[in-house]
Parts: structure tokens; C-alpha cells; sequence
């Protein structure tokens, strides 16, 4: 459940999308507009929105492109993990959608604002109360001299907003914390910091909360912990989480992974529940390439090694999809030039060459 705040600017939308385009707001509302713990949000459209975004980096007269033409889409309330490898521009993303950092061209919004429009100041209010943000290093996250509620109190004391006592006890509630509150960081686990570290994220009712590697530093139980409470705390306010991560257990408790690898979105996997005719429930989990808008995909990289692709590839149309082959044998050695392969070498399906056939034995 939500409330809308009493006090905020009126914002124009870019009639394209649909999308406002001014995050200034007087304020986001105080704690008593706020009763219940759901998110407020003041736009359509998906939450995060990026469109054929680059970054671009200069070093000593040498440009690093850490995104090259990234495109993602995320919906109010998913809960999606962001993996690839080091250098394949999961964190400069973050950095982006954070508000530290701009990109060099493309379009993105998260929460219907417009990232390459904000001003400094607009960039504040952006920081404060559309996104929260979890580091992974817990001595980031809090103030060491400060109890676990007087840290998720702080971004609402910064903010103006009244009836904190309440919204703490909520959140530290939520997230499993309801002993700890009066406990300073140094008196917790590495488990517990990080779950305070969330709810002083999501003090301020964030309609996005990003995570860069949370579980980074905590062994494989309170990971699973911290994941899972991160998850449910979603679901009950309603607010999006996007997690960067190398932790491979993360999949276990979001519904979307997107790999990234060269500055794009490569492949996605979907997890949903089914059940199946002796009404059992399992979990299926399905893989998906990305399409751009100009037809572009990425294939896996298991795909492209175990099939031996390279150079370029044969494709087939069929009805309802589309077949990869390989290139023939006999193409790769000709170089693309010379004769056609005879007319009675046909080609093996799983692999794509050419084979003999019973007319060549004939012969």
C-alpha cells in the first residue's frame, strides 16, 4: 500500500515515453504521509529505462568505451542481478543509474527521471529519495559511531522527514533486525551490517534500491541470508532492486539474471514456477539472447565455443524461428571463393559441414 506525498513540483513528460523528466520536489512527503512502508511513485513506465547508453573514458589521450550501446529494462518491483565479467561495465552502470556518474551518450531514466538532464541540485534530490544504495565494503554504508537505528534514521533526519522512530522500528523490523537497534556496527556481523546498511537504503521509500556486490564480503550462509531478507523486503514495499554480483547463489533469489559482456546486454535467464500434472511445483529457469534495434544479438559464450563459431555463421529461416550453422568446411578453407560443394554432399545437422552421401559412394 501507498500514499501520495502532499507537497511536490508539478513535472513536465517527454511526450515519447511518457516519462517525467524534472526530479525537483519540494519535499517526498513526511514520515505521517508515509504510514505504510510502500513505495510512492509519480511516473509510468518501468523504473529503470536505458536506451543505447555509452560511456566513454579517457586516460592519457586513450578512450576506454566501458558501455557500448547498453539497453535494459526494469519493472516496478522486479528484483534483477547484473553479472559479467571483470571490466564488462556492470559497475559503470551502477555508477549511471546511481547519479555519480553520467553517461557519454544514449538515454536512461530510473523512476521516470531523466538522468542526463538533472541538475546539481535535482541530482541531490535524485540521491535522496528516487534510489538507495547498498556498497559492498559495510564500512561505507554506516556510520561506525552511530546504532543501527540512528544510521537508518540519518538519510531521514537529512531529508526533513518527521516520525522516524516509527520507520525505523519498521525497517528493523522487516529486515530481522528488531534486538539490534540500539547495537553500533562494531557489535554486529558482517550478515547484520549489510541488512542495516538496506534499510537505511530504503529509509527514504526509494522507488529503486541498487546493490553493488552486497554479499561480496560474507560467507555463503549470511549471504544467503542477506539476499533473501533483500528479497522479501522488496517485495513487501514494492521497490526495485537491481544487484551487481559475481556471487553465483544470487540466482537463487531473483527472477531475472542479466549477463553483461562488452559494454551491452548479452543474454537474460527468466526463473518462474511450474506445475506440472501431478501437481508438483519446480522451478524453470529459461535463457535468452537480447536483440537491439538494429537486429544485433549476442550468442552465449558456451554456445559460440561448444559449436565452434567464428568469422561468420550460416543462417536459416524457418517458419516460426531461425536456425545458426556453422560455416561449411569446405567455405572456410576456400576462403568464400571457388565452386559450391557438389550437388551430393549434404550437410550434417550437428555440425553444419558438408557429409558424404550414398550417391558420392556410388560413384
Amino acid at each position: 500500500m501507498s500514499t501520495t506525498p502532499q507537497h511536490h513540483q508539478e513535472q513536465t513528460v517527454d511526450e515519447s515515453t511518457g516519462l517525467a523528466t524534472v526530479a525537483d520536489r519540494a519535499t517526498l512527503g513526511t514520515a505521517d504521509d508515509h504510514a505504510a512502508l510502500g513505495t510512492v511513485r509519480e511516473h509510468q513506465g518501468p523504473d529503470i529505462w536505458c536506451e543505447d547508453l555509452v560511456r566513454i573514458y579517457s586516460t592519457e589521450g586513450v578512450e576506454v568505451q566501458a558501455l557500448q550501446g547498453l539497453n535494459l529494462v526494469v519493472d516496478p518491483g522486479d528484483v534483477v542481478a547484473l553479472v559479467g565479467a571483470s571490466g564488462s561495465g556492470k559497475s559503470t552502470l551502477l555508477g549511471i543509474l546511481s547519479g555519480l556518474d553520467r553517461p557519454t551518450g544514449g538515454r536512461a531514466r530510473v523512476a521516470g527521471v531523466d538522468l542526463l538532464s538533472m541538475s546539481r541540485a535535482q541530482r541531490v534530490d535524485y540521491q535522496r529519495h528516487t534510489v538507495g544504495f547498498v556498497w559492498q565494503q559495510t564500512s561505507r554504508n554506516l556510520l561506525p559511531f552511530l546504532s543501527a537505528a540512528e544510521n537508518v534514521a540519518l538519510p531521514m533526519v537529512i531529508s526533513g522527514r518527521r516520525e522516524r522512530g516509527r520507520r525505523v522500528e519498521e525497517l528493523l523490523g522487516l529486515l530481522g533486525l528488531g534486538d539490534c537497534a540500539d547495537r553500533r556496527p562494531t557489535e554486529l556481523s558482517g550478515g547484520q551490517q549489510q541488512r542495516v546498511a538496506i534499510a537505511t537504503a530504503l529509509a527514504n521509500s526509494p522507488a529503486v534500491l541498487l546493490a553493488d556486490e552486497p554479499t561480496g564480503e560474507l560467507d555463503d550462509t549470511a549471504s544467503a541470508q542477506v539476499l533473501e531478507v533483500m528479497r522479501e523486503a522488496a517485495g513487501s514495499l514494492g521497490t526495485t532492486v537491481l544487484v551487481v554480483t559475481h556471487d553465483p547463489t544470487v540466482s537463487d533469489h531473483v527472477r531475472r539474471t542479466v549477463a553483461i559482456r562488452d559494454g551491452r546486454t548479452s543474454t537474460e535467464v527468466l526463473r518462474y514456477v511450474v506445475t506440472d500434472e501431478s501437481g508438483e511445483q519446480r522451478q524453470v529457469a529459461r535463457e535468452y539472447t537480447v536483440i537491439d534495434r538494429a537486429g544485433r544479438i549476442q550468442l552465449p559464450k558456451a554456445h559460440v565455443e561448444g559449436l565452434g563459431l567464428r568469422d561468420r555463421v550460416r543462417l536459416e529461416h524457418e517458419s516460426t524461428h531461425v536456425q545458426v550453422w556453422p560455416d561449411d568446411e569446405e567455405h572456410q578453407t576456400r576462403g568464400g571463393d571457388g565452386p559450391a560443394p557438389p550437388s551430393g554432399r549434404a550437410p550434417d545437422p550437428r555440425t553444419g559441414r558438408s557429409v558424404r552421401t550414398q550417391e558420392d559412394d556410388d560413384e
